[in-house]
């Protein structure tokens, strides 16, 4: 089931891209993760995804790009949810943040306090829980990636506290198609499409 869920988002990601190199005339496909969504101007600006690969995407790529969604509502997914997480390397102890006021990543280290490997979705350990969880008391911060399967607990310096929590969550992954620079003229929310919803 999940070999068959992964190949269907490689096809739902990649597909598009290699149609798209063939008929670069008829628009063009940008695809990556929200850090901001203005619902009131319908705009939305993301941090673009260099592999196009949805196991293992690359948000390594500045700076930001901003889209004016489409007009028509058939041409727009679900709206999207932002986040300013934007890698979550355990190897290292780092997160990876995108920082709005200098347009810039910040890398910054942790301290590990608790971490469980290959935790699923519906283990209950996660299910039905929201994450981040941001305890400013006890100075911790606690996140679940669906994608790396990874429930990890970490502290960090004082100053990083009074930040939002969305500062620690990941984005919704979309896709647009456009012809002219920063207006979509489709969008997709993949992280909110039911690939087997008929």
């Amino acid at each position: 089931m999940y070999k068959k869920r992964s190949l269907l988002l490689c096809l739902l990601f990649v597909i598009p891209l290699f149609l798209v190199a063939g008929c670069s005339e008829y628009g063009k496909v940008d695809q990556g993760r929200v850090v901001k969504f203005d619902k009131d101007k319908k705009t939305v600006t993301l941090i673009q995804d260099m592999k196009a690969d949805p196991q293992n995407p690359d948000y390594s790529h500045l700076p930001a790009v901003t889209y004016a969604l489409p007009t028509n509502p058939n041409e727009t997914g679900a709206e999207p949810k932002a986040g300013l997480r934007m890698k979550l390397d355990t190897k290292n102890r780092q997160v990876v943040i995108y920082d709005p006021a200098t347009r810039s990543f910040k890398n910054i280290d942790y301290t590990l306090i608790d971490e469980k490997d290959n935790v699923a979705k519906t283990d209950e350990l996660v299910k039905d829980k929201k994450f981040p969880i941001v305890d400013r008391e006890k100075k911790t911060i606690t996140i679940y990636s669906g994608r790396q399967k990874i429930l990890v607990t970490f502290s960090l310096p004082e100053e990083y506290f009074a930040l939002p929590d969305y500062t620690w969550d990941s984005g919704d992954e979309v896709r647009i198609y456009y012809k002219e620079d920063g207006k979509a003229l489709r969008f997709m929310n993949i992280s909110k499409t039911d690939i087997y919803k008929k």
